[in-house]
């Protein structure tokens, strides 16, 4: 007989969701945006986005926007956990694209802080956008662009090399519910990949493996050197409702430190995901929406040009404040990174608290 802790992981959906931003909803976001952008002007706001007057603007302006656009930004719905919204048009003058993350948040083009703005309004309707104080200075909307020196990094400042599948920040408690990522510029169609935890089909034997606490994971290298290993975590576990998690960055985890039981599963969830990976290729306009708890993600390697005609994307990091995390969590000191969460609510995310209520990459997608 089959049991049922093989059946809960073997579902699978053969695409990921496309949805619809319509042209009124889409409309109305730009105008926003604009208008808001138009009341602050360019300058003081562009470097962190956690300026107060336009936090101000964003949350108080946000129920401006129609039903349609929340509904368009819902956290992915299928077992593939990642959904592509499209509609959003961008042709608007974003300049070349910058050299790295620095330049790009300190030459701001105004139609690029423009998106930001609509960025930031989409993802205050998905639910609580936050940044890192070590992750692009704390910046709310981080840009993902290739930079000249780190083509071969396991972070979005890469090009050559593929960028494994990975849970975004997987290291630290308060990662990420939902990620949002826009695309402005994508001439080589250079996909990202996503990967569901929900679509794998592992043995009973490596799932109990793989639910068993055995390695801690790192930061990257973005955030140094050296870091002392914490508290072992599990790889995959089951949440409140029975559905599958996952912690997943194989690039930041000691494998060499495991016996061969715990690096053999690791390998055919590995294995596993590559099976059931999406590769979207993201076109000006499009956002992917990955549910940071069930999917992974990457890209796949490209040749960057450093000619100011590269892919650029930007990406925000979404609470959302009605899910609960494992209560182990809690005691996790998160390797001393701290959030940027104006938005944040005073609610416990934990489960241990009853109640419901971000990898530190300095540039990852």
């Amino acid at each position: 007989m089959k049991s049922v802790l093989s059946e809960r992981i073997t579902s699978h959906q053969p695409d990921i969701e496309t949805r619809e931003l319509d042209h009124d909803a889409a409309a109305a976001l730009r105008t926003l945006a604009a208008d808001i952008r138009h009341r602050l002007g360019d300058a003081a706001h562009t470097d962190t986005l956690h300026d107060p007057a336009l936090l101000a603007q964003i949350a108080d302006r946000v129920g401006e926007l129609p039903d349609s656009v929340r509904r368009a930004v819902a956290p992915p719905a299928t077992a593939s956990g990642a959904a592509v919204v499209r509609g959003l048009r961008v042709d608007a003058d974003f300049g070349a694209t910058p050299a790295d993350w620095q330049d790009a948040a300190r030459h701001t083009h105004p139609g690029s802080f423009e998106l930001d703005i609509a960025m930031l309004l989409l993802a205050r309707c998905a639910g609580e956008p936050f940044g890192w104080q070590g992750q692009q200075n704390g910046r709310l909307v981080n840009n993902i662009v290739p930079a000249a020196g780190h083509e071969h990094e396991q972070s979005g400042a890469s090009s050559a090399t593929l960028l494994s599948p990975h849970t975004e920040d997987a290291f630290h408690a308060d990662r990420a519910n939902l990620l949002m990522l826009i695309c402005l510029r994508n001439p080589d169609r250079v996909a990202t990949t996503v990967s569901s935890v929900r679509q794998v089909r592992l043995s009973d034997e490596d799932l109990r493996t793989l639910t068993t606490p055995t390695l801690p994971i790192l930061p990257d290298v973005s955030y140094g050197t050296g870091f002392t290993q914490h508290a072992p975590l599990p790889t995959l576990w089951f949440d409140e409702n029975d559905c599958a998690t996952t912690r997943y960055d194989p690039a930041y985890t000691p494998l060499d430190d495991a016996d061969a039981t715990f690096r053999i599963a690791y390998a055919r969830l590995t294995a596993e995901l590559a099976r059931v990976c999406h590769a979207p290729a993201l076109a000006p306009g499009e956002i992917l929406l990955v549910d940071n708890d069930v999917a992974v993600h990457g890209r796949v390697p490209f040749r960057a040009r450093y000619d100011g005609t590269d892919r650029w994307l930007k990406r925000v990091n979404i609470r959302l404040p009605e899910r609960r995390r494992r209560a182990q969590e809690a005691a996790e000191n998160g390797y001393g990174q701290r959030v940027v969460a104006p938005f944040r609510a005073t609610a416990d995310r934990t489960a241990e608290r009853g109640r419901a209520d971000e990898r530190g990459s300095v540039e990852q997608p």
